[in-house]
């Protein structure tokens, strides 16, 4: 399902998300809906904000809510959280920037860059959008040298 939901170019190989899970820099949170597998979340606990680097729900359990219902479980234990999203290029990153403003999360309104997953990549164009952090540019400047830093491992 990670590679149905995510293009190569915005996901980690295997090999260096399992380092990243085994020494518990990186989370991953399963999530079931009645018994059945519904999809995950893959996040960060950084300095004071939770960086969801990965999060998806099964196309077949998709529009019943689930998604809602997970963020605001980890709302619960992290209440200030952020994520990257597509900028609204396309009917499918629109409908993702929706569902996060449906739980009030806002947008960075500066640039931000996705570094490269895989080496030799180009840097992606990105929307930085936050919930429950302050929206002035030190912040947004802070929170993307910690993500470089931490999530990425470049400066």
């Amino acid at each position: 399902m990670y590679e149905q939901a995510f293009p190569p170019e915005e996901r980690r190989n295997l090999a260096a998300q399992q380092l990243l899970l085994n020494n518990g820099a990186l989370r991953l949170a399963l999530l079931e809906n009645e018994g059945n597998y519904a999809g995950f979340v893959f996040y960060w606990e950084l300095t004071d904000f939770v960086f969801i680097e990965h999060f998806a729900i099964s196309p077949e359990q998709r529009g019943g809510g689930i998604g809602s219902s997970v963020m605001r479980l980890i709302e619960q234990e992290h209440p200030r959280m952020v994520l990257e999203v597509e900028p609204p290029h396309t009917d499918d990153a629109i409908r993702r920037i929706r569902f996060y403003e449906g739980l009030g999360f806002k947008a960075y309104p500066f640039p931000y860059l996705q570094p490269p997953y895989l080496a030799g990549g180009t840097p992606l164009s990105m929307l930085l959008m936050q919930k429950g952090m302050p929206l002035e540019e030190h912040a947004f400047t802070k929170i993307n040298s910690e993500i470089y830093l931490e999530v990425y491992g470049c400066l």
